[in-house]
């Protein structure tokens, strides 16, 4: 069971919250107040996908089925106002990790797993080899102070709370919070060059388990972190999602770049922060130059 997470274990009939007691609400009853739904509560689907081209079965593919698996391709990958994902991005993948990959978000769980359906159904599926995926949804980090306890942070920094200098920081950083929050939750791809994806983890091995901390020492080290990223605005933009529960690892962390190097940079900074170099477990990187889905397959020789 994760963190914060409530128990759903309902009550036995002979305890005192059972459903014989007065006033208790069974348990059937409550639920049935809770709509069944594919759309997230808050956020939206996040869902990445990798491909390698196996080059011997596309040079065995009929002339005209590879023409025609191009343009589906291309429509596949192309974002479109009233139908598929709200978000869609596409780019080629320097390496041999994978040859090309996509990203889509969105609330419609059936129109962002649409997109690697008809990926799937293109007449140069059969070249098409999946590599990675990785599927997670949009949060507002429990760590994300509101104003008031930003208020908190910049009095023990020893800021006079009854300063026009606080008072003003204070309400700047509440005008940029929700603006802020709104694109962590439903996030608007940035038309960059370039982008790495990365998933991580927390440790929770012996005195490195990230979980035992007190809240407050994991929301000082988080903290600690932010800072070092903000070193890096107007050079590289990030969403982290989460996948807890739906994928093996615990985030996925997606970072757009002006330009290769900040993302070097960033990950190479932000990893002395104490909340990566003790607590932190990262899976692979995969980075990527963002094209427009006509100009992908030239890019890659499909």
């Amino acid at each position: 069971m994760s963190e914060g997470t409530a128990s759903t274990i309902p009550a036995s009939p002979e305890s005192p919250a059972g459903p014989t007691s007065p006033g208790h609400r069974p348990a059937a009853m409550a639920s049935a107040s809770v709509p069944a739904t594919l759309t997230p509560e808050v956020g939206w689907h996040f869902l990445h996908l990798y491909y390698r081209i196996d080059r011997a079965i596309l040079a065995g593919l009929p002339e005209a089925a590879r023409e025609r698996g191009r343009r589906e391709l291309v429509e596949a990958l192309s974002r479109r106002e009233g139908t598929g994902p709200n978000q869609l991005q596409c780019f080629a993948v320097p390496g041999h990790k994978a040859d090309f990959g996509a990203m889509a978000a969105g609330p419609d769980l059936r129109a962002v797993h649409a997109v690697e359906t008809a990926i799937q159904a293109t007449a140069i599926a059969p070249a098409l080899v999946p590599t990675y995926s990785f599927y997670s949804i949009t949060e507002i980090s429990e760590y994300v102070p509101d104003a008031a306890k930003y208020g908190e942070i910049l009095r023990r920094e020893g800021a006079d709370p009854e300063s026009p200098a606080f008072k003003t920081k204070v309400a700047a950083y509440e005008g940029r919070l929700g603006p802020m929050n709104r694109q962590r939750l439903y996030p608007e791809f940035p038309d960059w060059p370039c982008l790495c994806f990365y998933p991580m983890s927390k440790m929770r091995q012996g005195d490195q388990n990230w979980y035992l901390l007190p809240h407050e020492t994991r929301a000082e080290l988080m903290g600690q972190h932010g800072k070092s990223g903000m070193k890096f605005a107007g050079k590289v933009t990030q969403v982290i999602t989460a996948s807890t529960g739906l994928d093996d690892w615990e985030w996925g962390v997606t970072l757009w770049a002006k330009n290769p190097s900040y993302l070097k940079d960033i990950v190479y900074t932000m990893r002395f922060d104490e909340s990566s170099a003790r607590y932190a477990l990262f899976g692979p990187f995969y980075f990527g130059y963002i094209l427009p889905p006509a100009e992908l397959p030239d890019a890659i020789r499909l």
